[in-house]
């Protein structure tokens, strides 16, 4: 089962660390980071790094492909090498799959036209713009096309796929050796349940209506 897992400058790092852990552990897995530039490629504050050892060319055939998100200022959503990769790519895919913002990047390449899928809460609303109907459930199925919702969703995704490809059993055994067993000591991580003006204040913060 080969995995890659596409980065860019400004990533998200949970994004792309959230269904390694999951993937990896996973028996034959074969995880591939790739970039447009292999090399170092630092996440959206700069402070860290991980390393593309391949370019997407290197990687044509994946089973699975995972779009971390990001700022949106620092999405490929613009036609070039990053969207031919993932539209050849998709062809032969088993799961094609985001994490948060990489839905808009999925999107921008004309992957997920006429599906459903979800993102980041504060991005959901750019999603029709490419004929995508948003959800804000927090991982979405259509298809092979599986989409996750803000950051620290790509574990539950990750999980999904797990269970998808060698069921629950297999699911349970990742679950318990990476120990993921959410207890948070607050109850804000969607914008239903936070405190309303913590979610206007983001939405002024990140200049969205």
């Amino acid at each position: 089962m080969k995995t890659a897992i596409l980065l860019y400058p400004g990533f998200t790092a949970l994004d792309a660390i959230g269904p390694f852990e999951t993937l990896a552990h996973v028996p034959g897995a074969e995880v591939h980071f790739v970039a447009e530039r292999p090399g170092p490629v630092a996440n959206e504050n700069g402070r860290l790094t991980l390393v593309a050892e391949e370019s997407p060319a290197d990687v044509p055939d994946p089973d699975i492909i995972v779009v971390p998100g990001g700022p949106v200022e620092n999405l490929p959503l613009q036609p070039g090498p990053v969207h031919d990769w993932l539209r050849e790519a998709d062809r032969g895919s088993t799961w094609t799959t985001s994490v948060c913002t990489g839905s808009l990047i999925l999107a921008a390449a004309g992957l997920l036209k006429g599906r459903r899928a979800t993102s980041h809460w504060l991005y959901l609303d750019r999603l029709p713009g490419y004929g995508v109907e948003p959800t804000g459930e927090r991982v979405v199925t259509d298809g092979k096309y599986v989409t996750a919702a803000g950051v620290s969703s790509g574990i539950d995704m990750g999980l999904t796929l797990v269970g998808r490809m060698r069921g629950d059993r297999a699911a349970q055994s990742v679950q318990l050796m990476i120990e993921y067993d959410p207890q948070p000591p607050y109850d804000a991580g969607s914008p239903d349940k936070a405190p309303a003006d913590l979610v206007a204040e983001w939405r002024s913060v990140r200049g969205v209506a």
